[in-house]
């Protein structure tokens, strides 16, 4: 509607105006339509590479299918779940659905190379499935079991979006779990994958044999060094940021987001104030005066700010300046002169602008004589062009003029002279005053700025924040209650992080029985989210609203395969880097970096940055996973002749 209207005013024909959109409802649009950009395709493309992963990992086309189907019944029934736990989803609730494929498609690739392995030693299905079932069974339920529990930690914080994701992954990792061991087996009878007998070798990378042999005799100044190198660039933690502008997560390119930022450094617009309710104009003038003595504060505008101070003299001024100005304005209209001679002003007039421009080469000459070509070049168009850019610059410029009138004929000011629209946005009518607050900024950083401008423009909003609050503690506003919402977040974190750790100990020593083997899972899944938040710092990589959900993830998939490593090596499983073990967990964390690649590939900001993080948490918690914790855990303490892991 705002667009027919302009077109209908023809305001870009008659005045050469560009109505540009911007607002809540503009941004929401603009970031929708930039989440949609390319989703079909990134995600069509994400099927195909992880459809390609589960083949090279499974090597059959009828287990990949009972995989995929078991896996899409489990997000359906989770999806139902869901809804009828928290009744709608949200912007980060909806992301339970990356956490399920990511952690589902896991369960479904450690129960099936494990499958592929036991057809090398069973011929009936039935009987591999039984072998696998007693292999993988307790690994993937106390996978299941921790990842659900540091899920489940989510549910006590205070972020709404963040609770809701938790419940619904855990209870999704719960729903995976059962899919696996109960639909799966029967979806592989039902489609009687072939056998492995024309297979030479079971699942493995026998390739990696000698740095199993390289890690296994330097086990010791690995570790000293990987220790070393960690603690080294634990320093970087402290200059860890959370980027709490959400206007920092939607496309810069938009046309609402462009144009709110040029709009940023514009007082009038007014898009980082904040506001102090005072219980009267009097009370509020006073709050006014001792913000505006901060250094941090641009200005502080009440209602009594519309009112000039020393009226008489001011009055005075413009009446002298108004009778040397108001002839001027108001004489008669000169007749409009014809086509031939508009021709020759122009002419004439860019002759001159030439000649100033050659006579005097200092600054404006470059101006002239661009504008000079102009008008020659207008002055050899047709009559219909000048005509059009008449209308172009003749019409503001009486426009102006008519202002500059107006303004030049004022009236006293006072309250009951004001727009009473004006009067009730900064009176109530119990009389109590609204105080708007403007901070200090840097300019705006614009679209392919470096970030360092943005980072200055951030922490300058911080210290308005902070010393608008000491003054007056009840201070509101869009700044102050996004930095709540950063609080809230981090401390929710912070919360389940904890309670992530106390639980999934408590499971662990309830299964596992041995303090070591419990700190022989946990420390290399802390040793990843510490290398993680490390590189965020080096890659410059600041958490977000978005990309906070990967620290969720970063517990659910590292428990789970740390977990199968610390039952295998506790099974006297050794040379883990050629097992069967890690081809399952190398592939399963390939088709989850796919999906994530898939975020990473989206023109939307905010879903690029959750992308970005994902897969570097990932990247980490595999390395932790298939080379730390097996360096960390050396030679087994004895051997056992049933094999009850993952996918050995």
């Amino acid at each position: 509607a705002i667009r027919a209207t302009a077109t209908k005013l023809g305001l870009a024909q008659r005045y050469g105006a560009r109505v540009r959109l911007t607002g809540s409802q503009a941004l929401a649009d603009d970031e929708f339509a930039s989440v949609k950009e390319g989703a079909a395709f990134n995600g069509a493309l994400t099927v195909l590479v992880v459809i390609l992963i589960l083949w090279l990992a499974l090597r059959s086309k009828r287990l990949i299918l009972a995989v995929l189907a078991s896996l899409a019944v489990g997000l359906a029934i989770t999806a139902a779940l869901g809804l009828a736990m928290v009744g709608a989803l949200n912007m980060i609730s909806v992301a339970f659905a990356v956490l399920f494929v990511g952690l589902g498609v896991d369960f479904g690739i450690q129960f099936g190379v494990r499958y592929r392995a036991e057809r090398h030693v069973h011929t009936l299905i039935a009987d591999a499935l039984a072998s696998t079932a007693r292999a993988v069974g307790v690994p993937l339920a106390l996978a299941a079991a921790a990842t659900a529990a540091a899920f489940f930690c989510f549910l006590p914080t205070n972020y709404r979006g963040v609770a809701e994701l938790g419940q619904i992954a855990g209870v999704g990792m719960l729903v995976a779990f059962l899919t696996t061991i109960t639909l799966l087996p029967a979806l592989i009878t039902v489609f009687r994958p072939k056998d492995e007998a024309g297979r030479v070798e079971v699942p493995g990378f026998k390739w990696l044999a000698p740095a199993d042999a390289f890690f296994e005799r330097y086990r010791k100044p690995v570790l000293l060094a990987t220790g070393a190198l960690i603690l080294a660039g634990s320093p970087l933690l402290m200059h860890l940021r959370f980027d709490f502008d959400p206007l920092h997560l939607k496309d810069p390119h938009s046309e609402s987001m462009a144009t709110l930022l040029s709009l940023k450094d514009a007082p009038q617009a007014g898009t980082d104030n904040v506001s102090v309710l005072a219980p009267s104009l009097a009370a509020a003038q006073a709050a006014a005066a001792r913000l505006a003595a901060l250094p941090e504060v641009a200005r502080a505008v009440t209602l009594q700010t519309f009112i000039p101070d020393d009226q008489p003299a001011r009055l005075a001024l413009i009446a002298a300046t108004s009778a040397s100005l108001m002839p001027v304005l108001t004489q008669a209209t000169a007749t409009p002169a014809n086509d031939t001679r508009l021709v020759n002003s122009l002419k004439n007039a860019a002759r001159q602008l030439a000649l100033a421009a050659d006579e005097h080469p200092g600054p404006g000459a470059a101006e002239a004589a661009h504008l000079a070509a102009s008008l020659r070049k207008l002055a050899a168009a047709d009559a219909a062009t000048r005509e059009r850019a008449e209308q172009a610059i003749a019409q503001p410029l009486r426009l102006a003029l008519a202002r500059l009138q107006r303004a030049l004929s004022p009236q006293p000011i006072s309250r009951e002279t004001l727009p009473p629209a004006l009067v009730r946005d900064w009176v109530a009518p119990d009389g109590q005053a609204l105080v708007s607050v403007s901070p200090k900024l840097p300019a705006a950083a614009k679209p392919g700025d470096a970030t360092s401008t943005s980072d200055a423009r951030d922490a300058a909003l911080t210290r308005f924040i902070d010393a608008v609050q000491r003054v007056e503690p009840t201070a509101v506003g869009g700044p102050i209650s996004i930095r709540g919402s950063a609080d809230t977040i981090m401390t929710a974190f912070a919360q389940a992080g904890v309670w992530a750790v106390l639980s999934i100990t408590l499971l662990l020593w309830i299964t596992l029985r041995r303090v070591g083997d419990v700190l022989r899972t946990l420390v290399p899944l802390l040793v990843s989210a510490l290398v993680t938040l490390e590189l965020c710092v080096v890659f410059g990589i600041p958490l977000n609203f978005a990309n906070v959900i990967a620290l969720p993830l970063l517990f659910g998939i590292g428990v789970a395969f740390k977990i199968y490593y610390v039952i295998a090596w506790r099974e006297g499983k050794t040379q883990l880097l050629q097992s069967p073990l890690t081809h399952a967990v190398l592939f399963s964390a390939a088709t989850t970096a796919a999906a994530f690649g898939s975020l990473w590939l989206s023109q939307h900001p905010g879903t690029a940055s959750m992308g970005k993080l994902l897969a570097l948490a990932l990247a980490c918690t595999l390395v932790g996973a298939v080379f730390f914790q097996p360096i960390l855990m050396g030679r087994p303490r004895e051997r056992s002749a049933p094999a009850t892991g993952p996918a050995h």
